[in-house]
């Protein structure tokens, strides 16, 4: 088995209305119990917005810290889950469940080594 991220991509600044987010939090979650159910869940989470984020990194040998996002962006990560699957087929059928659940652009990417 591979390990693959699904990146679950929102709009900048977009919320949903409450009933169809209890929509996509149920289907969400129904993925979420199948493949846990299949030994292909390994974690996942949702994240706070993008303008919640701090960006730390080294110029001219100096710790610099910038709030925000690192990039301006109409879409940015909202959650992501990590999951198991024998191959990249497999993976994109998640990927594409998610995506029918949540009406938002999945990323699937996988992971360069397995630990």
């Amino acid at each position: 088995m591979k390990t693959y991220l699904i990146g679950i991509y929102h709009p900048d600044g977009g919320t949903l209305p409450p009933d169809r987010m209890a929509t996509v939090m149920r289907d969400v979650f129904a993925i979420q119990r199948e493949l846990e159910a299949t030994n292909s869940w390994v974690f996942g989470g949702g994240l706070f917005p993008s303008s919640t984020a701090t960006v730390v990194r080294v110029q001219n040998g100096e710790t610099l810290m910038t709030d925000g996002p690192f990039i301006e962006g109409k879409e940015h990560v909202g959650g992501f889950s990590i999951i198991k699957a024998p191959d990249l087929d497999a993976a994109l059928e998640w990927g594409r469940r998610y995506a029918q659940a949540t009406g938002v652009p999945i990323e699937v990417r996988p992971f360069r080594a397995e630990h």
